[in-house]
């Protein structure tokens, strides 16, 4: 990416657009590798999954080179309010961050979000001075509520959690776009580099993905495809696409041509 291209979210200044998380892979050591071919600055964390807080098990950070890399805790498996609210305080206490990415989870089944229970806890979260980034769905209303209750930005999904569906409803997202001042970064159902580039090229200010990468024949080299994505699909947005047209317009020009 260019110098003068970088993403600021509350002060904090991200090197990459691509956000990854941590699930799924057959271990650390698999975890870090893909993060490094990723370009990733940012690892988002479920705070009840996976250790981060306690040193004496098997902790992810001992393999993240911690000068480079930006933990995002997340709330993935809370149903309610109060859990969200709970792993969100747990993850700051530990000193882990003040970021969190909150998930309050609706239904078992489709993952989907609870919006209601999403908004509250931005709210609170947010008077508590955390730095929130609440996923959710495409919806430009809840988009604009959940900046208005003080999110640093929003996350809406492109797809089902894992469904790999990529972009179902990119119109969504463009008003979405066109709703909030606040960033947008799509989280989960992307499944390949070029759903990320879609995801770029509508203006969207970074993807946030894991089981695409972690669920590949070969994580590494997919964690390499999907930077290659973020950063073609970011410089197509930059540069401005042709309009679409129904019909052909010839790409020599008709004058002095030679009879």
């Amino acid at each position: 990416m260019e110098q003068n291209d970088k993403l600021v979210i509350a002060g904090i200044e991200f090197s990459s657009r691509l956000w990854v998380g941590t699930g799924k892979y057959k271990d650390f050591d698999e975890t870090a590798r893909a993060i490094e071919a990723s370009g990733s600055d940012v690892v988002t964390v479920a705070v009840r999954r996976v250790n981060i807080t306690d040193s004496n098990q098997p902790n992810l950070l001992d393999y993240l080179d911690m000068k480079k890399i930006k933990i995002l805790p997340n709330t993935a498996g809370c149903y309610n309010v109060e859990d969200a609210l709970r792993y969100s305080r747990l993850a700051r206490e530990a000193g882990v961050s003040d970021l969190v990415k909150l998930e309050v989870i609706g239904d078992e089944k489709t993952l989907f979000p609870d919006v209601i229970g999403l908004l509250q806890a931005t709210e609170i979260l947010a008077k508590e001075g955390f730095i929130v980034f609440p996923y959710t769905n495409d919806d430009p209303i809840m988009a604009r509520r959940l900046m208005d209750a003080g999110a640093a930005a929003v996350m809406p999904l492109a797809a089902p959690i894992g469904s790999g569906l990529g972009i179902r409803n990119p119109y969504n997202i463009r008003i979405i776009l066109e709703t909030v001042k606040a960033p947008v970064i799509v989280d989960a159902g992307v499944g390949t580099a070029s759903d990320v580039a879609v995801a770029m090229e509508l203006g969207c200010d970074a993807v946030l993905l894991n089981t695409a990468i972690a669920g590949a024949n070969d994580p590494i080299m997919m964690a390499d495809a999907m930077k290659h994505g973020v950063i073609a699909g970011r410089l197509a947005y930059r540069a401005g696409r042709i309009p679409k047209k129904l019909y052909a317009t010839a790409s020599s020009p008709l004058g002095g041509m030679l009879l």
